[in-house]
C-alpha cells in the first residue's frame, strides 16, 4: 500500500536541517539574509528561469546542483545580484565559499539566491560581516524556519509555507513571489527540505513535473524574472517512502504555494482560478487559458467586477493557430451550486444576468471554465487581479 500524505499551511521541524535569517542592511533594517543548513549531504534536484538574462546565483546554483547534491542553500533579498557580469558572478561563488567555511562544508554543496533589484552588485563586504552570526543564529525549530521565510521576502506582504507527511517522512517548503510572475515560473524562491530518502534522479523528473503542474502555471503580470529557483533538499534522515506518495504530497504542497503567490500577488485583492477544458489538444488548452489569465483587461475586469464577458471572448481569440467557433465556445462562472453559463444561444436570446455575474466576480476568488469544443484536453492555471495597487508598487519600486 502506497504511503498516505497530508498536507497544510503550517511550519514543522525537519529532522536534520537548521535554517537562519537575519538583517545585514542590504537596503533597510528587515530581515534580508538567510539560510538552510542539513546535518548531512542531501539528493537535490531544481527547476530554474528560463530567462535568457539569469541572474549571477542561477548561473553558479546550476553549476552546483548538476550532480545532484547539496547541503546548505544561503539567500539575500533587496538585490538580484543580476546584469552584474562576472563580478556578480564572482560574488555568487565568494558567498558559497564563505557559506562552505562557517559550516564547515564543501562550497560546492551550497547553492547561491537572490531576489530584489536587478542591475546592481550585492554589497559583498556587508554580507561577509554576517557569517561570523551564522552559528548562533542557525536553529532547528519552527521560529529559525520563520525568520528564514522572512528573510526571503522583497514585495511579499506575508510569509508563505506549507507542510506535508508522507509516511514518516516530512516535506516543508516556504516561498517568496508576489511580482514579475507568469506562467513560465516566475519571479520566485521556493526551498523544499524532506527527511525522506529519494535519490536525485529520481526527484529530477518528478521536480520537472512539479513546477509544470503548479509554479509554471501562475500569473500576476506576465513578466518572468532573472531569479526563478525552486529547490528541494532529501537527507535521507527518515529513510524511504513511496515515490508515488511523495511526489502526490509535494505536488499538493506546490499547488499550495503557488496559489498563495498569487494571492499575495502586487495590489491584488482576488485569486483566479481558470479552467479550460474541451481543448483538441493540450497545448491548446494550455495557451488558451494563459492567454485569459495573462490579459490585463480581463484582470481589470475581474477587479471591479465588472461584467464585461466579451473580454474573455477576445482573450479566447488571441489565440490564432487554435481558432474556436463561436457556437463551440461556452464559459462557466462561479462553482458549486452558484454558476452562470454564458454560450451562443444565452447571447443571441440576450440572456445574460450580467447583475449575476458581478455578483460571481466580487468575490475574493474567482473561478472560470472555458470549454472550446469537445476535445478531450483541459487545463488550469491561477492567476490574480490587475489593480493601482500594482501600479503603485511597481512605479516606485527603487525610490
Amino acid at each position: 500500500m502506497a504511503d498516505r500524505s497530508s498536507v497544510a499551511p503550517t511550519l514543522r521541524p525537519v529532522p536534520g536541517f537548521r535554517f537562519f535569517g537575519m538583517n545585514v542592511g542590504i537596503i533597510d533594517d528587515t530581515l534580508d539574509f538567510g539560510g538552510v543548513v542539513s546535518d548531512v549531504p542531501c539528493a537535490a534536484a531544481g527547476v530554474f528561469t528560463r530567462s535568457a538574462m539569469p541572474g549571477a546565483p542561477v548561473i553558479v546554483g546550476r553549476e552546483h546542483i548538476a550532480d545532484g547534491r547539496l547541503q546548505a542553500i544561503v539567500v539575500n533579498s533587496k538585490n538580484a545580484n543580476a546584469a552584474t557580469g562576472q563580478g556578480g558572478i564572482e560574488d555568487a561563488r565568494q558567498v558559497c565559499r564563505w557559506m562552505g567555511e562557517t559550516c564547515g562544508i564543501a562550497p560546492e554543496l551550497v547553492l547561491p539566491a537572490s531576489t530584489g533589484v536587478i542591475g546592481r552588485r550585492l554589497p559583498i563586504e556587508r554580507l561577509h560581516g554576517a557569517f561570523v552570526k551564522i552559528p548562533a543564529a542557525l536553529g532547528a525549530d519552527t521560529g529559525a524556519f520563520e525568520r528564514f521565510a522572512r528573510a526571503i521576502m522583497t514585495t511579499d506582504t506575508r510569509p508563505k509555507w506549507v507542510s506535508a507527511t508522507v509516511g514518516g517522512a516530512t516535506i516543508v517548503g516556504v516561498a517568496k513571489g508576489a511580482g514579475m510572475i507568469e506562467p513560465n515560473m516566475a519571479t520566485m524562491l521556493v526551498w523544499f527540505v524532506t527527511d525522506a530518502a529519494i535519490d536525485a534522479a529520481t526527484l529530477r523528473p518528478m521536480m520537472k513535473r512539479v513546477a509544470d503542474g503548479s509554479f509554471n502555471r501562475i500569473s500576476v503580470d506576465t513578466d518572468t524574472s532573472t531569479s526563478d529557483t525552486v529547490v528541494l533538499l532529501a537527507n535521507g534522515k527518515a529513510g524511504p517512502v513511496d515515490a508515488t506518495a511523495f511526489e502526490r504530497a509535494l505536488a499538493e504542497a506546490a499547488v499550495f504555494l503557488a496559489k498563495e503567490i498569487v494571492r499575495d500577488g502586487e495590489g491584488a485583492t482576488k485569486l483566479i482560478e481558470l479552467t479550460v477544458t474541451g481543448a483538441r489538444t493540450a497545448d491548446q488548452a494550455l495557451r488558451t487559458a494563459r492567454a485569459i489569465v495573462n490579459s490585463p483587461l480581463v484582470k481589470t475586469a475581474i477587479y471591479g467586477a465588472d461584467p464585461n464577458w466579451g473580454r474573455f471572448v477576445m482573450a479566447v481569440g488571441k489565440v490564432f493557430d487554435c481558432p474556436v467557433r463561436r457556437e463551440d465556445l461556452r464559459i462557466t462562472f462561479g462553482t458549486g451550486d452558484d454558476k452562470l453559463v454564458l454560450d451562443a444561444a444565452a447571447v443571441e436570446a440576450e440572456r445574460v444576468d450580467l447583475a449575476g455575474l458581478s455578483k460571481l466576480l466580487a468575490g475574493p476568488e474567482v473561478f472560470i471554465e472555458v470549454q472550446v469544443g469537445d476535445g478531450p484536453f483541459r487545463e488550469r492555471v491561477w492567476g490574480c487581479d490587475l489593480t493601482e495597487g500594482y501600479v503603485q508598487v511597481n512605479a516606485h519600486y527603487t525610490t
